[in-house]
C-alpha cells in the first residue's frame, strides 16, 4: 500500500479568502503549490485534494464552477510536469443537514484511500483548519494544521514529508 498526502484546498493550495471562494476569478493558486506537489509525488506520495465546498449547497456557487476551479488547478500542476491522483469535495452545509463526507469526518478520505490503495496509518493531512486534522485522526492519519496562505514546500520539508 502507499502512503498518501492529503491536502485541503482553500488556504492550502489556493488563496484563502476568509469567504468562499465562488468563481475561477478568485481562485489563486499560491506560489509554490506546483513545485510542492511535484516533489511530494517525486518522493512517493499520492497527493489527493480533500475540500469542503459548503457553498454548493448555500447556492453561492455550484458543481459546474468548483469543476472549472479544479481543472485550472489541474492545468496548473500539469504545466508543471506534476498532477494530484483525485480531488474530493464534500458539497453540503452543516445548516442542512448532518453528512459523513464533510470535514472533520474522515469518509473523503477513506474513500481516497480505498480508490488509490492508501495506506491510511502512513498518510499525512494538511490543513489549515482544526477540522482538517479531526478528519486525519479519525481516517487513523496524522494532521498537520498551518496557518492559512502559508508555504506548502516549508511545511513538508519543516515536518519531515520531503
Amino acid at each position: 500500500m502507499k502512503k498518501g498526502l492529503f491536502l485541503d484546498r482553500d488556504g492550502v493550495i489556493n488563496r484563502e479568502l476568509g469567504a468562499h471562494t465562488t468563481s475561477l476569478a478568485q481562485f489563486e493558486i499560491l506560489a509554490g503549490v506546483p513545485e510542492a506537489i511535484a516533489a511530494a509525488v517525486a518522493a512517493g506520495w499520492v497527493v489527493v485534494v480533500i475540500t469542503n465546498q459548503s457553498g454548493i449547497d448555500l447556492g453561492l456557487y455550484d458543481h459546474d464552477e468548483v469543476a472549472a476551479m479544479h481543472t485550472r488547478l489541474r492545468e496548473v500542476l500539469g504545466a508543471s510536469g506534476t498532477a494530484v491522483a483525485d480531488i474530493l469535495y464534500c458539497p453540503h452545509h452543516p445548516e442542512h443537514g448532518r453528512c459523513l463526507c464533510r470535514k472533520p469526518g474522515s469518509l473523503l478520505l477513506e474513500r481516497a484511500a480505498a480508490r488509490h490503495d492508501i495506506d491510511l496509518r502512513r498518510s499525512v493531512m494538511i490543513g489549515d483548519r482544526q477540522r482538517d486534522v479531526d478528519a486525519a485522526i479519525g481516517a487513523g492519519a496524522r494532521g498537520i494544521l498551518v496557518a492559512p496562505n502559508s508555504g506548502l514546500m516549508d511545511t513538508l520539508r519543516t515536518n519531515g514529508l520531503l
